[in-house]
Parts: C-alpha cells; structure tokens; sequence
C-alpha cells in the first residue's frame, strides 16, 4: 500500500439474518422458506422465500403508515446511504427515550443523516422478552427529531414505538415529516458514540413500503 492510499472502511454489519422462526412483531408472520430447485433433481438449488416487507432488519417508508406517503420508488438509492451516529439510551428511564435525553446531543446530530438509538435490546434477539417492554421514543422526543434535518432514525429494537402501541404516534411523526425508520438493528454497542458512514440500502421493491435491508457501519 502506496503512503498516498487510505486503508479500507472497517465494515461492521448491523443487520439480523433472516431465517425460520425469527423474532418478529407481534402479529406479523415469520419467514418460510421451501425447497424450489435441487441440486439431486435440477443441478442446482433455488429456495422460495415467503416474508413481510417489514421482516427482520428493515426500513419503513411513510406510505407504512400514510395513505399518500412516499414509497421506496420515491428514494434513490444514496439517500439510504449518510453520515449517523449512535446514541447510548439504554438507561432510558421506564424504557421512554425522551426528548430530554436527546437534547444534550444535538450538536452531535448536526451534519448526520440518521441517528441510531443502542437500546441493547438486540441483546435479547431469539428470547420472548424481545419483542415485549423495549425501551421506545416518546412522541415529543420524535417531534424534536423532526427538527433535525434527519433522513432517518434507527434503533436496535422491533419498534420505534412502545410495545403494544395501537396508534402508532411515533412511527406517524416521523413519517409524516418524511423521514425513514430503520427496525432490529443490531451490534450498535460497538459503536456507541461514535460517528461513521451507515447504509441501510433495502430491496428494490417497487412500490414497496418497506423492505429488509444490509445495514452496516462503514468506519475509518
């Protein structure tokens, strides 16, 4: 390596395998996946996989939730790629993150595109507690947001709402303001703090209001 070369990004994948009988919300089917094409029979193998656009690591667009809100198609592909940092909110109190713990940091929000929230919920990924008393934004902690020029908001949780939630306050305040919602990611404790170039690019779904997607931290 040449003095004039940088060394490459160090990639930290924050994303959850999709797989059989993973956690989901509840209500929302797991993932099958059958036997298509076999290598005994056909030479050469091809699964079928049935899953919700909003299965495992994803992404929620407005039209989630909104009946004129943009879809995937209304994105090009860099605007799931920018500049985020991770916020430490595991000691929330009561599991609410409120606008008063984000206020401190807002500097540090300055010039990012997406804030990810480290819950440390990922740590409970596989276990029935997952999906049950995670901590979540409270709705004035979401408008606060909304004034931050963000493009998105991540956490490593199932929802950016409260378990249980039936009018889904939080998602609509950000959606509303056009923002995207990324769900379950993961390994963001090794970020803590920090800042670095996050991608979250889904699949290209047309007229999708969400979809899986490779999240991962590109830091260096």
């Amino acid at each position: 390596m040449s003095a004039r070369q940088a060394p490459p990004p160090v990639v930290i994948d924050l994303s959850h395998s999709l797989a059989p009988g993973m956690p989901c919300y509840p209500g929302t089917e797991p993932p099958t996946f059958t036997p298509a094409f076999s290598l005994a029979e056909h030479g050469f193998v091809e699964r079928r996989l049935t899953l919700l656009t909003h299965t495992g690591t994803h992404v929620d667009t407005p039209a989630h939730m909104l009946p004129d809100g943009k879809d995937l198609d209304a994105y090009p592909a860099t605007y799931f790629v920018g500049r985020a940092v991770v916020l430490d909110v595991s000691a929330a109190p009561a599991g609410r993150i409120s606008d008063t713990m984000l206020r401190p940091h807002a500097s540090r929000l300055s010039g990012c595109d997406y804030l990810l929230l480290y819950t440390s919920w990922s740590d409970r990924w596989g276990e029935a507690t997952y999906v049950e008393g995670y901590p979540a934004l409270t709705p004035d902690a979401a408008r606060w947001l909304c004034d931050r020029d963000l493009r998105g908001v991540g956490v490593d949780a199932v929802s950016i709402d409260p378990a249980g939630a039936a009018a889904y306050e939080v998602h609509r305040i950000l959606l509303e303001r056009g923002m995207l919602i990324v769900e379950n990611l993961t390994n963001l404790g090794t970020l803590r703090g920090r800042e670095f170039l996050f991608a979250c690019l889904p699949l290209k779904i047309a007229g999708a209001d969400g979809a899986p997607v490779r999240a991962v931290a590109l830091v260096g």
